[in-house]
């Protein structure tokens, strides 16, 4: 398989320690990490596969390392890459934006085509978000304020999944 690159924004570390999870999750060293405060579109170049993380701010807003990158992914040519992505957010805190974040991160990338990792949304309950396409979400969803349980585990189904899109 490919390299896999992890771009994550975060500002209170849980999308961070999710990010460490997936790398783990995948099980070899072929996996590298980046926090976007750190990272460039340089950087995102040098994978075929890549992970996209973020968490939910207000409604509908992405974490705020995101809102500085996202204009500069059109200069990222997408045909030849798999793009995975991964959204936290508070369920019951936030029922009516859940995980909006990771719904305007797939809004805003200039090429969804390319996009893998689709989610079921069964197991969550909310009233709406950005993130839920038809009945499915656009990436991996996790909840560690109301599921930290749940998400070890989902994190290893997405990540077998994603293990055979990303061939």
């Amino acid at each position: 398989m490919e390299r896999i690159g992890i771009f994550y924004g975060s500002t209170y570390g849980m999308t961070e320690k999710s990010a460490k999870k997936i790398k783990n999750a995948f099980g070899t060293s072929n996996v590298d990490i980046y926090d976007l405060k750190n990272a460039s579109i340089e950087d995102m170049k040098k994978y075929k596969n890549l992970i996209f993380g973020t968490s939910a701010w207000g409604i509908g807003e992405m974490q705020d390392d995101w809102e500085m990158t996202i204009d500069s992914l059109s200069g990222l040519d997408f045909s030849n890459r798999k793009v995975a992505l991964y959204g936290l957010g508070d369920q019951n805190e936030y029922p009516e934006s859940f995980v909006d974040g990771l719904g305007t991160l797939y809004c805003r990338l200039p090429d969804k085509s390319c996009v893998v990792g689709l989610w079921p949304v069964k197991g969550y309950d909310y009233y709406f978000s950005l993130a839920d396409k038809d009945g499915t979400f656009i990436g991996l969803v996790l909840d560690d304020h109301n599921q930290e349980d749940l998400s070890d585990e989902r994190i290893l189904r997405w990540v077998k999944q994603l293990k055979s899109e990303f061939i």
